[in-house]
């Protein structure tokens, strides 16, 4: 059974950075595009970045480029996502998702993790 894990999320100052983790296990998620999507209290997920699997092209909302940065690290089977200057906005559960390539819809989510900037 696939799974999808996330971690690294937290309470942080505006201004300030954090990384997120999303582990993969029970199948091999290669040559699926990764991607992480928010939802913050009141309002519709909404799609943050993702990286194809295979070419590591990534692709930014236009509200976090230049500050975030997606990336794989192969040697762990996981996907992360640095958050530089985050702002109080950013506030909202972080949720990782896998969907393959040729496919429009994330097949795979995982649970998400909090993230909460404090002005």
């Amino acid at each position: 059974q696939a799974h999808l894990i996330e971690s690294g999320g937290g309470l942080v100052q505006a201004g300030g950075s954090l990384r997120l983790s999303c582990a993969t296990s029970g199948r091999d998620f290669s040559g699926y595009t990764m991607g992480w999507f928010r939802q913050a209290p009141g309002k519709e997920r909404e799609f943050v970045a993702d990286l194809t699997w295979s070419d590591d092209v990534p692709t930014y909302t236009d509200s976090v480029k230049g500050r975030f940065s997606i990336s794989r690290d192969y040697t762990q089977d996981m996907v992360l996502l640095q958050m530089n200057s985050l702002k109080p906005k950013d506030t909202a559960v972080y949720y990782c998702a896998a969907r393959w390539p040729t496919e429009s819809e994330y097949r795979y989510w995982g649970q998400g993790t909090q993230v909460t900037v404090s002005s």
